[in-house]
Formats: C-alpha cells, sequence, structure tokens
C-alpha cells in the first residue's frame, strides 16, 4: 500500500457463540486499505471472507458475537468495534458502504426500487422527495439501468439478477461513501454480467476516488481489478502481496493451490481441486491450519507458532515458513502459469 491509510485492522477476532460450539470465524486478520485503492480478499468458501467485513461495517449480531481488536476508519480517528450502533450508523452509507452477496435477498421485495433508493439518498442528507427522486433517477443512470424512471416504479421481482446488483450498487454509492466493501458482488451472475458488474464497479471506483474492498472466492475475479491481495484461509491472512507479485510468485502453498485450480484458455480434461476440506473452526488444528491438505507439509509444521513472516518486497506478508520452498515450486516458465508437481 502506497499512500496514506483510510483502514487499519488489527488483530481483529470475531467468535461466533453455536450450539455446536464457538465458531472461530476471524482469527487474528491484519489489513489495510489506502486511499483510493482495491484491495482483494480472496479465499474459499467459510474462510472468515464475509465475517470480517461484517464486523467492519458493524454488522454482527452482538449477542451471539464476541469481537476484539481494531478497525480504525481513519477519517473519525476511533475504533469502530467499540462505538455504539447509533454512532456506527451514522458512518454506514456517507463514510462506509456494502454491497451483499445475493442481490435477490438483498431487497425488500413488497417496496419498489425507487422507494428503496430514495430511502437510501435521504437517509443522510435532508432533501425534499422530488430531489430524492431526482438523485435516485441519476444513480440509477450511473449504473447503467436504461429507462431509470419507468424503472423506478418496479419492485425487485421485476429485475434480472444483474439489474439487481446494479440497484444495490447504486443504493450503496448513494451518500457517497469514501471505502466500499463488495461482498462476492457477482457470485449469482452469468460469465457476461460478471464482467459488466466489474468493469462498472472498477469504473465508479476511478470516478470517485473511493476506496474498496473487493470480496471473492474466485481468484481469477480478484486479479482484474485489486491492486493489493490478501488470501484467507481458516480465518486466517496466510498471504498478502501487491496483484503482480502474487499471481507471479506466490509464497504459500494455498495460494499457489488456488491459482492451479485455474482453467487455463483452451484447456480440456479435468481440472485441478485442492484434495481435502477447510478445518474445522470450532477446534482449530494446531500449527499451520493448511498442513493437513499441504503436499509441503512436514512434522515442523503441526508445532510450528503460524505467524505471518514479512519477506522481500513491501507489504509482502506469508504465513509459512517454508515459503522459500513453496516460492520455487511455484516458478513460472514462459508467461505461464505451470500446474507442475509440488515437489
Amino acid at each position: 500500500m502506497t499512500g496514506q491509510p483510510l483502514l487499519s485492522v488489527r488483530d481483529l477476532r470475531t467468535y461466533l457463540a453455536t450450539s455446536h460450539g464457538v465458531v472461530r470465524a476471524v482469527d487474528g486478520v491484519s489489513l489495510t486499505v489506502g486511499e483510493a485503492e482495491v484491495l482483494g480478499v480472496v479465499g474459499e468458501s467459510g474462510c472468515g471472507k464475509t465475517v470480517t467485513c461484517r464486523t467492519i461495517m458493524g454488522l454482527m449480531p452482538r449477542r451471539s458475537t464476541y469481537s476484539s481488536g481494531e478497525v480504525i476508519y481513519h477519517p473519525a480517528g476511533k475504533n469502530l468495534i467499540e462505538l455504539p450502533q447509533h454512532e456506527l450508523q451514522k458512518l454506514r452509507g456517507t463514510h462506509l458502504a456494502m454491497i451483499f452477496q445475493d442481490p435477490m435477498t438483498a431487497l425488500n421485495p413488497v417496496r419498489t426500487i425507487g422507494d428503496q433508493l430514495a430511502e437510501a439518498v435521504t437517509a443522510h442528507v435532508s432533501l425534499s422527495g422530488a430531489q430524492a427522486r431526482l438523485r435516485a433517477i441519476d444513480l440509477l443512470v450511473r449504473v447503467g439501468i436504461p429507462a431509470p424512471e419507468q424503472r423506478m416504479r418496479d419492485y425487485p421481482f421485476q429485475f434480472s439478477g444483474g439489474m439487481l446488483q446494479r440497484a444495490l450498487i447504486a443504493i450503496a454509492l448513494a451518500s457517497g461513501p469514501r471505502l466500499l466493501l463488495a461482498d462476492e458482488p457477482t457470485t449469482s451472475l452469468d460469465v457476461i454480467i460478471q464482467d459488466q458488474i466489474l468493469s462498472l464497479l472498477l469504473e465508479l471506483q476511478r470516478d470517485t476516488g473511493m476506496s474498496m474492498i473487493l470480496v471473492s472466492h474466485d481468484l481469477a475475479v480478484i486479479t482484474e481489478v485489486c491492486d493489493r491481495i490478501i488470501v484467507m484461509y481458516g480465518g486466517q491472512v496466510v498471504e498478502e502481496g501487491d496483484t503482480a507479485t502474487i499471481i507471479s510468485e506466490p509464497r504459500h502453498p494455498y495460494t499457489r493451490a488456488l491459482l492451479e485450480a485455474l482453467p487455463a484458455a483452451g484447456e480440456r480434461g479435468n481440472l485441478r481441486n485442492i484434495p481435502g476440506a477447510p478445518p474445522s473452526l470450532i477446534e482449530p488444528p494446531p500449527g499451520c491450519r493448511f498442513e493437513a491438505r499441504c503436499p509441503l507439509a512436514t512434522g515442523e509444521c503441526v508445532t510450528w507458532d503460524t505467524e505471518l513472516l514479512e519477506i522481500a518486497g513491501p507489504g509482502r506478508r506469508v504465513r509459512c515458513w517454508r515459503h522459500e520452498e513453496a516460492g520455487r515450486a511455484a516458478a513460472r516458465e514462459g508467461g505461464e502459469w505451470q500446474a507442475s508437481d509440488w515437489a
């Protein structure tokens, strides 16, 4: 990251109380987001990406959730973890906004798109009904929805998945936030609409100068738009670096496994997968949480104190004591990713 940080997260922990035990959904996550920066967060389902974003936004249920650490939003100069809900509400929309995973369930089905967008517009700014309507129409135009005056009267079920996601983006941008958290905004969309939504998000980010955290389980999506990447596994950050370095020189076996799972252009036959399953976060294994699935694992991986190690390059961190061997195993040849054996 270059420049002044906008958001700093330090040793964030979010534990969820369930009938089966305490789930360590986020277990010591640290990250920073700079001004006008796009940070990608990638990992398998259940690795803690969504809980991290919801904790930052203060949207986790407080009765069944324990959170600790620091989430410093620098313009406010406060730890968001410690703020009461009424103070967090003042920051949501004008400073922090979030796009949720499933556009089909994120909107109220019995209220029109226009009503819900106008509500977001007037939540933090005092406008008349006519002014709010004009602002809502302008937002629909910005996100590329045709015939916005007519669509204002439509209900969510009358929108396609791609149009619903555009409407959610419009709602998130209604009050001009400085930081947008996009939680897997393309998951339920087909590949053509995915590309359109990603292009729209990147265009809006460049036009407004806002910062963005883009969450996805798809590394290919992340590499298209992000300046830096954080890879999460088992509720922890396992690798961090700028996008070009992560893609060309992955230093954690899990990052390499994610890259090898990407289908190459024109490739036929079976796709590579990652054997095994993510660990239980109720009783996490000792040592490295990827050890049971890692072909480079040794006996030391079970007892090693799994801290993030600073390695060559600014902002380059990895949670693997064998990162040099992993880096050599992930060497590129001829500019194309080589799915060679790990030995």
